[in-house]
């Protein structure tokens, strides 16, 4: 497919997509501003992410490290926010600070002590999201990262207090297991409780991150404040293996 061919297709995507979001803030009674779509361009090639600039994307998302760094160099002069959404190890956090404005998995102190430290070193702040795991015990680990509702308070005070570091929110990924699957709705209305509580001791950290493709209609009647959206706008994924 030609480059402007591709380009007819982002900006149909895109604008189907900015009408849902539209006709659920609508429904649910919120300004369209308040809430922010994050385009997950992860497998996707950086000529993608410079159309979807082109087509006035702000925030794009990457989850995987390898196929992050060279992308994100590639279109660093683009005006956008690069957000950081896979489990992340301890030994990329050192390239991930690079290039990565928020770090949306943030879900053991080990992580946050590697973030601070290589933020620190590379003279960046980086917002940092905890990750909420809705299919985790209390404060157990979730299946796909994340730290149970009962490890939310000691986390966040930790990126709160940790140097580089500034405590943005909450984000969850709609779980497939556990008391929340298939129940989206719910599954959202529990993170905005959860980031009620988080906002009496951390007011300005009232970015909330949940909703996909699938399911942003529920995220943003719950009260998401960012919605991650890659298949509705890129297309299906080619399967990798």
């Amino acid at each position: 497919m030609g480059m402007k061919d591709r380009r007819a297709q982002l900006a149909e995507n895109l604008a189907r997509v900015e009408d849902r979001i539209a006709a659920a803030c609508a429904a649910a009674g919120r300004k369209r501003e308040e809430v922010t779509l994050i385009v997950v361009t992860k497998t996707y090639p950086a000529s993608d992410v410079r159309i979807l600039s082109e087509l006035g994307v702000r925030h794009v998302a990457e989850n995987k490290d390898q196929d992050a760094a060279p992308k994100a160099a590639e279109c660093s002069d683009l005006p956008l926010t690069w957000h950081f959404v896979g489990q992340l190890q301890t030994n990329k956090v050192r390239s991930v600070v690079r290039y990565t404005d928020l770090v949306q998995s943030v879900d053991r102190s080990r992580l946050v002590t590697a973030l601070s430290k290589e933020a620190v070193r590379a003279g960046r702040e980086v917002g940092c999201l905890i990750q909420v795991a809705l299919d985790a015990e209390e404060s157990g680990r979730g299946e796909r990262g994340g730290v149970g509702p009962g490890g939310i308070e000691e986390l966040g005070d930790l990126v709160a207090g940790s140097p580089g570091l500034r405590l943005d929110g909450l984000m969850t990924v709609a779980p497939l297991t556990g008391p929340y699957a298939d129940r989206q709705q719910a599954a959202f209305d529990r993170l905005m409780d959860l980031s009620t509580v988080l906002r009496r001791a951390h007011p300005a950290a009232n970015m909330v991150s949940a909703g996909m493709s699938a399911d942003l209609e529920q995220a943003v009647a719950a009260g998401a404040t960012h919605v991650r959206v890659g298949t509705a706008v890129l297309g299906v994924r080619p399967r990798l293996g």
